[in-house]
């Protein structure tokens, strides 16, 4: 929005107004902005003037003409305080005495006047006055009520403000807190980063100094496999055991006929073997009885 100001002090929860030298930078800020801002002529022209007129009497009028024409103020007129007789060189004018006892006449006029109001003043001038002073501590009254009124309308804007920047003051500095604490986690998981990469580089350059890799040390370890190859030798143990018994059946299965012939066979022989033993046999029997 332009034109919109952004207020980023908050003088309930903010320190360090009444420190050394905090009064004096501030001035001198003020002071230094004082002398850069060089007004315009014309910077009030966006405002309309004010309406003066209904308030204008005409002695304020002509006093306003007076003022732009710029003549000299007319000095208070004491003729009508005087009492002169016609000037000499008109001692013998009827008029000039005309003139005059009008002008006395005028004057102790206004000494009855004056004397009259002096006696209404002494007749009715304690009621008037107390009256006078009813009404006023009547305006006071109303007066000091609107100033309580004001004075509380302030305090109400002042503390509703207090509270505003007390809570706005409690959620700076959880997030502060938390910022910091963000911070700092940040900066020792980078530190762990920093020391993994030194121990990954530390461990490449020692492998490096072992000479190359074969293919028996390029398989894992049981530490690494967490027990898996195990199962998997056992598995294919059972796999290989599987395959072997069905072939040993299978080929049990198709020769099954021929093992039969060649027992018959075997049989054979082994009679005409045993028939032979005992041929000799007889033989030998033969022979020791001749003798």
């Amino acid at each position: 929005m332009a034109g919109e100001v952004i207020v980023d002090a908050l003088p309930y929860i903010d320190h360090g107004y009444d420190d050394v030298g905090v009064r004096e930078s501030a001035l001198a800020m003020v002071e230094e902005e004082c002398r850069r801002y060089r007004p315009t002529k014309n910077y009030l022209d966006h405002l309309p003037l004010p309406a003066t007129s209904p308030f204008e009497t005409p002695l304020m009028v002509n006093e306003f003409e007076r003022i732009q024409n710029r003549l000299p103020m007319e000095t208070l007129s004491m003729k009508r305080y005087e009492l002169p007789p016609p000037p000499s060189g008109k001692l013998g004018e009827v008029s000039a005495w005309q003139e005059a006892i009008e002008n006395s006449m005028a004057q102790l006029e206004h000494q009855c006047v004056r004397s009259l109001n002096l006696e209404l003043l002494l007749d009715y001038g304690t009621e008037a006055w107390k009256s006078y002073l009813e009404v006023f501590t009547a305006m006071q009254a109303k007066a000091q009520l609107q100033l309580q009124q004001l004075k509380k309308d302030i305090q109400d804007v002042n503390w509703q403000r207090k509270q505003a920047q007390t809570l706005a003051g409690e959620r700076l500095r959880s997030l502060d807190a938390h910022w910091v604490l963000l911070v700092s986690k940040n900066y020792e998981i980078e530190t762990e980063c920093v020391e993994l990469e030194k121990l990954v580089q530390a461990a490449r350059e020692h492998l490096q100094t072992l000479g190359p890799v074969t293919a028996n040390d390029n398989a894992p370890t049981p530490e690494h496999t967490n027990g898996h190859v195990e199962e998997d030798i056992a598995m294919e143990s059972n796999e290989n055991g599987n395959s072997n018994s069905n072939s040993n059946s299978s080929a049990s299965g198709s020769g099954s006929n021929n093992g039969d012939a060649d027992a018959d066979g075997d049989a054979d022989d082994a009679a005409d073997a045993n028939g032979d033993a005992g041929v000799d046999d007889a033989a030998a029997e033969d022979e020791s009885s001749n003798e």
